[in-house]
Formats: structure tokens, sequence, C-alpha cells
């Protein structure tokens, strides 16, 4: 699918993204966070259904926007770029991190959402993080183990730099996927450390206060979660949170793991066009 650049400036600099396809415009939110956009081929997998615009969120290049990185941050970038394409509403689509802030966009700023849909997302609280950091360790070697546990102590005593960010996210890499052995090669060569750092500080500090669990038994527009069975990230967070909000549902994608556009081509258009027709 053709895709066209733009930009949009925000305090602090400008967030570089793309648009393309056709239909209802959808704001795609990817993962990470401090990760380039890689929504792409999830773009690809919805021209068809919505107008997509994605963009790079602070933190890393292209964008070129710094702190703070913070949940509220990067909500505000989200609604700086819906005005930048003069809209007042639209779908919010999310990936992983991106499933969260979109959450938090429903809680907050429900007037500017038709709806939102949450890809292999973070649920309303951490609980599932251990079981999640457990199930990305699966059938490592002694030695991956060992590197992994350094790079988490660097990342506690705040001394964890870029490259090792990387490395452990091409040690852990291969069970995002279903079939580890199948995974296609880890596309990220760049990663922004401090957003990183910071915007996790911050969703931990929303779980400690409770906004989501308490926010989204208020939300009203439809939301669908669609998280792949053998995601690392525990079926249980789309579904417990899916519990919160009236009327919510949840797709579980058969033979998955955590990017279903990759692994389940047209999956997530197939089920997301089952809610428009519905609605």
């Amino acid at each position: 699918m053709d895709a066209n650049p733009f930009q949009v400036k925000v305090e602090g600099g400008v967030l570089h993204g793309h648009t393309g396809g056709k239909g209802a415009p959808a704001l795609l939110l990817h993962g990470g966070p401090g990760l380039s956009d890689y929504l792409e081929g999830c773009a690809d997998d919805l021209g068809k259904l919505f107008t997509t615009i994605r963009y790079t969120q602070r933190g890393v290049a292209p964008t070129t926007v710094g702190g703070p990185y913070s949940v509220e941050a990067h909500m505000a970038d989200a609604l700086a770029v819906l005005d930048a394409f003069e809209l007042d509403k639209a779908w919010a689509v999310g990936h992983s991190w991106g499933g969260h802030l979109a959450l938090h966009l429903a809680v907050a700023h429900p007037e500017r959402l038709h709806g939102i849909v949450c890809i292999g997302t973070l649920g309303a609280s951490g609980e599932v993080l251990p079981d999640f950091e457990a199930a990305l360790k699966r059938d490592l070697a002694e030695d991956q183990l060992a590197r992994l546990a350094e790079i988490s102590a660097h990342e506690e005593d705040g001394t964890v730099t870029e490259d090792e960010l990387l490395e452990q996210l091409a040690i852990v890499w291969p069970n995002y996927f279903a079939v580890p052995s199948s995974a296609p090669s880890c596309p990220f060569k760049t990663l922004g450390v401090e957003c990183h750092v910071e915007t996790f500080k911050s969703v931990r500090e929303h779980f400690e206060q409770k906004t989501l669990r308490r926010g989204l038994r208020k939300v009203q527009m439809p939301v669908l979660f669609v998280h792949g069975i053998l995601d690392p990230l525990p079926l249980r967070a789309a579904v417990n949170t899916a519990k919160l909000i009236p009327r919510a549902r949840v797709a579980r994608v058969a033979r998955c793991g955590h990017f279903p556009w990759i692994e389940q081509p047209g999956f997530t258009d197939r089920t997301i066009r089952g809610l428009l027709t519905q609605l």
C-alpha cells in the first residue's frame, strides 16, 4: 500500500509519520516504548478499511521530540496528530504498549475517539508482567539468561545503554512468535533509552494509581482486544481488562504470538469489519 509521509510540529520538535489507505480515520500507535514505528504491515492489513495514520512516537528518530516521557505526553502527541489532520474523532488502533496508550486515551479523551482496538496489549494492571518476562525467556541458553540478567541489573541501576537494550530485544525476539524458529529477523536498529525507561516508570505510576482500572468502567465506546493465543504477553491481560469495559470484546487469534498481522494476515481486518458491521 502506498504511504504518504507527514510531519507534525509539537512543542519540542517534530513527529514523523505516514498515512495511507482509505476509509474511516484510524490512528495507529506502535509499541515499545522507545521504538520507531514498525506498523507498516499492520497498516497494509487495515488499508482497505481505514485511512491509517501512524507515526514514530517521541524519543527516537526520525521523530525529533524529546521528553518528558510520560503517558500524558504521549497522549498529547496523539491528539496533536489528530488536530494536524483536522480530525475531531478517529479510531485508535494500538499494538502492545500502543494499545495501553489507546486505553488511556479512551479514559482521558473519549470525545476524540470512535472506538479503540488493542492488539497484543498490556492491560489495565501490571500483574501479568512476571509471566510475560518468563515467557520471553523460555528455552533460552544459560549464557543468554545470564546476559539478560546483567542487562536487567543495568536497567534497575540506571546505567543501561541503547546497545544493551537492543541486545536484550534481539535475544528474546524469537519468543514473541508462536513458532520461534520461524520468526523474522528483528527489525530494530535504534532504541530511545530515556523514553523506554521513563515511559515505563509513568506506566507503573498509573498502575499504582489504578487509573485504568477505575476509568475504564466508564468507557462507552466500542472496544476490541485482538490477542494471540500464544502471545508471551498472557491472554488474561486482554480478558481481564475487557471485563472492566461495558460491551468490550476479545478476539483470540489461534496459532499466533505477539504480531497478528505477520503470523495471521487478515485476521485483524476481518475481526474489525465484523465489529463495524455489528455497530
